[in-house]
C-alpha cells in the first residue's frame, strides 16, 4: 500500500477535527515508512503512538457530540468504543511478535475514511451549528472583559 493521500472529501468543516483527521493519515505513513525501515522498535513506537492519538482524538470527538447535542452520540461512541478492542487485538498481536504492519495500516486507512466520509459528516451539521452558537455568545468576552471595557473606554 502506498503513502496515503488527504482528500478534499475527507473535510468535514470542523477545522480542529480535519486536522486531527489530517494528523492521523500523517501517523499511518509514519507507520508505512517505518515498515521499510524493517526497525521493529521502530514501527512499535509509531503504532503506540497512532494507537493513543486516536483514542484521544475519538475522546475529543466525543465531547463536541454531546455538548452540541448529537442524537446518535452513543451510536458513535459504540462505534469508537469497538474499533479500539479491535485496533488493541493488533497491539497484542505485534507485541507476540506478529509483523501485522500492513494489515494494521489497511484496516485503519479504510475505516478511518470510511468513518469520516459517513459518521463524522453526520455529526458535523449540529457540531458546527453548536460551536457557531457558542462563539456567538462569547465573541464579546468574559462578563469582566466586557464589564472593565464599559468602563474603561
Amino acid at each position: 500500500m502506498a503513502l496515503l493521500v488527504w482528500q478534499d472529501d475527507l473535510n468535514i468543516g470542523i477545522d480542529v477535527i480535519d486536522h486531527q483527521h489530517m494528523r492521523i493519515v500523517e501517523m499511518l505513513n509514519h507507520l508505512h515508512v517505518a515498515q521499510k525501515s524493517l526497525e521493529r522498535l521502530a514501527v512499535a513506537e509509531v503504532i503506540d503512538e497512532l494507537v493513543d492519538y486516536t483514542m484521544s482524538h475519538f475522546a475529543f470527538e466525543e465531547e463536541l457530540m454531546e455538548e452540541a447535542g448529537y442524537p446518535f452520540c452513543s451510536a458513535h461512541k459504540r462505534v469508537h468504543e469497538i474499533f479500539g478492542k479491535r485496533v488493541s487485538e493488533y497491539r497484542l498481536r505485534f507485541q507476540a511478535g506478529e509483523d501485522i504492519t500492513e494489515e494494521l495500516r489497511t484496516m485503519l486507512s479504510r475505516w478511518l475514511f470510511n468513518h469520516i466520509r459517513g459518521d463524522d459528516k453526520a455529526y458535523a451539521p449540529q457540531v458546527k451549528q453548536h460551536l457557531n452558537q457558542f462563539a456567538r455568545e462569547h465573541q464579546q468576552g468574559s462578563w469582566l472583559g466586557r464589564t472593565l471595557k464599559r468602563f474603561f473606554r
